[in-house]
């Protein structure tokens, strides 16, 4: 005898409707997840940068200086580090130089001979980044060299935390704008922690107002 229970007459039926997939788990649910995915990246994105965007704004737009302008000139369009731009470190290893990312690049560009006017930019970059404080650790001093000569041991030694960099000249020339009149050697540059070129130092600069400047980006560009 047979003890299958009874099937309803609709058992079987078809709907016409393909059943509806579940989810693997880990696997977006629904089509429109990689919609809130992109969403989601593009938030990361802004969260990331809004430090920067925010030191940009307060500085340029807000003006918390009570309206006085800034000291060095702002580079426009921006100009990012180019992507190709390698250069070659103490060790003798190549590295792109968007490898610093994360933190405020002051750049000096000389041979490596360094003359008076080398050393001095020198002195004003260490002695920049010194008087920040605390926020030294923000701040990078790059002596970009266009050549690949011996640096004088003296220098080395007064400058033990400037990163000396061996970069080709035309690379550097190409990216670095110089002023009328002016060569790149005669500047110091200031790259934001986003790699972007943001401003340029004038020739004979004064280093109070440079400080300045950077003390103020440092501030607005802190969270919290």
């Amino acid at each position: 005898m047979s003890t299958q229970t009874p099937r309803s007459p609709e058992a079987g039926k078809s709907s016409g409707k393909p059943a509806a997939a579940k989810a693997m788990p880990g696997q977006p649910n629904g089509p429109g997840s990689w919609r809130r995915g992109r969403w989601v990246l593009l938030l990361l994105a802004v969260i990331c940068a809004a430090p920067i965007a925010i030191s940009y704004f307060m500085y340029f737009v807000v003006k918390p200086t009570g309206g006085s302008t800034n000291y060095g000139a702002l580079i426009e369009p921006q100009r990012p580090i180019p992507d190709s731009l390698m250069v070659t470190g103490a060790d003798g290893k190549p590295l792109k130089l968007t490898s610093l990312h994360g933190r405020w690049l002051m750049i000096s560009v000389d041979n490596s001979a360094c003359d008076q006017a080398c050393v001095t930019k020198l002195y004003f970059m260490r002695q920049i980044r010194a008087a920040q404080g605390p926020e030294r650790e923000r701040v990078m001093e790059v002596w970009l060299r266009t050549d690949a000569d011996k640096v004088a041991d003296v220098i080395q030694t007064a400058y033990p935390n400037t990163d000396m960099l061996i970069a080709d000249p035309a690379q550097v020339a190409a990216w670095l704008p110089a002023d009328t009149g002016t060569r790149i050697t005669d500047h110091i540059y200031l790259v934001d922690p986003n790699g972007n070129l943001m401003m340029r130092f004038p020739k004979d600069a004064n280093p109070s107002k440079i400080k300045g400047d950077l003390t103020k980006l440092l501030k607005w560009s802190t969270i919290g």
